[in-house]
């Protein structure tokens, strides 16, 4: 995190819901006094804890669990000592499916954004995101949407082998896949189509069996390949 335009962040609106709970889990220890700096002066967000390795995160992570702290989102760095990010995602994600982990690594190489996606991961981000970007990262997979830095998501949808065609869907996954690609989980999707969130969810597995995608973010891509959906727009920078 490169901490651009700190200073001019704005607060998103108090509603009134408890902030989101975050574990920040990196091996420098100044990115994380950083990160869990900047965090503090969110008014919606929480940062309750930092780890050194994935060991580290995922000992953190037990131990607030069972003080009744278990953080919703943890940030989770790539390239550690001890036990990677990527091994670390995939465990945290066993142990607490419930728990988002947001993947952050100086490098955007396609193996390595596959495997943390694979992992279970709700985002990616390359260490020179702005701090708005990782709140926003933040937020979103609190959500339960994918948030991937832009330069991640074009370089992850050139990547992608072509799966089945678009007509092996029926219209309505062909409707899911629509919302998928806008970011919507499937409690979202769910409302939109008045259908029920396991009905949703049944939808997606069967989007991703039939187009041989491993995850939700992957089928995001593909449709925003396809025409189905656009990236969204990067905000303008703050001046």
């Amino acid at each position: 995190m490169d901490g651009r335009n700190t200073t001019s962040t704005p607060q998103p609106p108090n509603t009134g819901n408890p902030p989101i709970r975050v574990l920040v889990v990196d091996d420098h220890g100044v990115v994380r006094r950083g990160m869990h700096s900047y965090l503090e002066t969110m008014d919606d967000i929480d940062c309750i804890g930092e780890a050194a390795d994935g060991q580290e995160a995922l000992d953190q992570v037990a131990a607030l669990d069972a003080a009744g702290h278990l953080p919703h989102v943890v940030m989770m760095d790539l390239v550690m000592p001890r036990m990677d990010g990527i091994s670390a995602i995939a465990a945290l994600k066993d142990r607490h499916p419930g728990v988002e982990a947001v993947a952050m690594t100086s490098f955007a190489e396609i193996e390595r954004v596959h495997a943390a996606l694979e992992a279970g991961a709700a985002g990616y981000l390359l260490k020179d995101a702005s701090a708005e970007e990782v709140a926003d990262a933040i937020r979103a997979a609190h959500r339960g949407e994918a948030h991937l830095d832009p330069r991640v998501a074009k370089r992850l949808t050139q990547s992608l082998h072509e799966p089945a065609a678009i007509d092996e869907l029926t219209p309505r996954e062909r409707e899911v896949l629509g919302l998928v690609a806008k970011g919507l989980s499937n409690q979202k999707i769910a409302r939109m189509l008045d259908i029920s969130e396991r009905t949703a969810r049944t939808h997606v597995s069967s989007i991703l069996s039939k187009l041989g995608l491993a995850s939700r973010t992957q089928a995001a891509l593909w449709a925003i390949g396809k025409g189905i959906a656009q990236l969204p727009q990067q905000p303008p920078a703050s001046s």
